[in-house]
């Protein structure tokens, strides 16, 4: 296949048959084309003139860098990758490569890396998001082209995904932008009756699992009940690590995670892990293949290998040393706010998402005249920059330490001390 050709049927059976037979088969390329770099081929950083010579790119653009106390959030730029990583990426940086070979062998290493189960691999998407569209455009498709090159007019396909009511939110765009109907349900007999001829796929919001009447374990029993595929959205569902394979052990088809949040991968990277030929038809409707769906959804490869080194570094981390350090943090600035009269702090973990140490703040209004929303207000506008979110359904302030350089727990104690005492009454 001519990477660089116009999509034809030359192009596209050949993509299927190096797609798929290297995903079936097991086959990939040699490391050493991979990673094809050693000392005597890499060239030293240049000095940089112009542009970023300050070393602060966003103030030399007049935009002010923030002290992330939310967490991975996306509209903050997810997290902060880890140096060896942004090593690796460089390296790749240097080199061309056939993107559809690199994602077979890098979803082969992350699969040996995680251990799933026999019949299961990776695809390096461009966020979680993308991973959900195009998992669910190649379960739509299947390997035909015809049809690659028709979504989102469904014509001769299954048209109907069920969800749980309590489970739609904004991420379903992705799974609307393939043509599909919703079909919302509420109870095990509702979704009984609308399994039909026309559904495609039972889909699962893994944030929302409490919220919802079908638990995460029983709604694959259901989809293998009834030979539905089922996905499962656990974008922001690490840690604990354990969820990398936790869902594809219970049996779901696709499950689908953010690389750039706590895995600290490439922030426009995610990960679509399942069934080895689902995974081989999400990918003939991604990018780099033309006239798909997904075709803006491009994923470089840098940050396919990447998210490979991301995994590995993630992996070997001490976990529970990381939330001790970041409930330390916490609790030091707890002390600090709980010397001010009328505040009081206290500390809980989120069910799923973002399952890390948080801290609610919260004090009496007669005793200090601002609302929460008016001191996140203020603290987003004073300098430094310092950006605190609300309750997680909780009254007053909640925040988090895991995305905190050295040394930013002490400002924030500092800053939101000196808030509090200035509009004490």
């Amino acid at each position: 296949m001519r990477l660089n050709s116009k999509w034809n049927r030359r192009g596209f059976l050949g993509s299927v048959g190096m797609i798929a037979g290297s995903i079936l088969s097991g086959s990939i390329l040699a490391p050493r084309r991979l990673f094809g770099w050693n000392r005597a081929t890499a060239v030293a950083n240049p000095p940089v003139g112009g542009f970023g010579r300050t070393g602060n790119p966003y103030e030399e653009l007049g935009v002010t860098t923030v002290i992330n106390c939310e967490g991975t959030m996306t509209m903050l730029g997810g997290s902060l990758p880890h140096p060896e990583l942004e090593a690796v990426m460089t390296m790749a940086g240097r080199h061309f490569v056939s993107i559809p070979d690199l994602e077979v062998a890098a979803g082969k290493r992350i699969a040996e890396m995680l251990k799933l189960p026999d019949g299961y691999t990776a695809l390096v998407t461009s966020g979680a998001a993308a991973a959900i569209q195009s998992g669910l455009a190649g379960i739509l498709t299947g390997g035909n082209e015809a049809l690659i090159q028709q979504l989102p007019d469904l014509t001769g396909m299954k048209s109907e995904v069920i969800i749980q009511k309590t489970h739609r939110n904004p991420f379903d765009h992705q799974l609307r932008s393939t043509g599909i109907k919703l079909i919302e349900i509420e109870t095990t007999d509702q979704l009984r009756a609308a399994v039909n001829e026309r559904t495609a796929m039972m889909h699962f919001s893994n944030f929302a699992n409490a919220a919802g009447q079908i638990k995460v374990d029983e709604w694959v029993k259901l989809a293998k009940q009834y030979n539905v595929p089922c996905m499962n959205d656990a974008a922001a569902d690490t840690p604990p690590v354990s969820h990398l394979w936790d869902y594809t052990n219970m049996g779901y088809d696709l499950v689908t995670f953010s690389g750039g949040k706590a895995i600290r991968g490439p922030q426009c990277a995610g990960l679509l892990i399942g069934r080895k030929d689902m995974v081989a038809n999400a990918l003939l409707n991604n990018s780099p293949h033309e006239d798909t769906l997904g075709r803006s959804q491009k994923v470089g490869k840098e940050e396919i290998v990447g998210m490979v080194k991301a995994l590995e570094l993630f992996l070997a981390e001490d976990h529970e040393a990381l939330a001790k350090e970041w409930q330390e943090r916490l609790e030091g600035i707890s002390r600090e706010l709980n010397k001010i009269h009328g505040v009081s702090t206290s500390f809980f973990v989120p069910d799923i998402a973002n399952h890390v140490p948080h801290m609610r703040i919260t004090w009496d209004a007669a005793s200090i005249s601002l609302t929460p929303q008016q001191v996140s207000k203020m603290l987003r506008s004073s300098k430094p920059s310092i950006v605190i979110g609300g309750g997680e359904g909780r009254p007053g302030l909640s925040m988090n330490s895991f995305m905190l350089q050295p040394g930013e727990d002490k400002i924030v104690a500092e800053q939101l001390s000196r808030l509090l005492r200035e509009h004490a009454a």
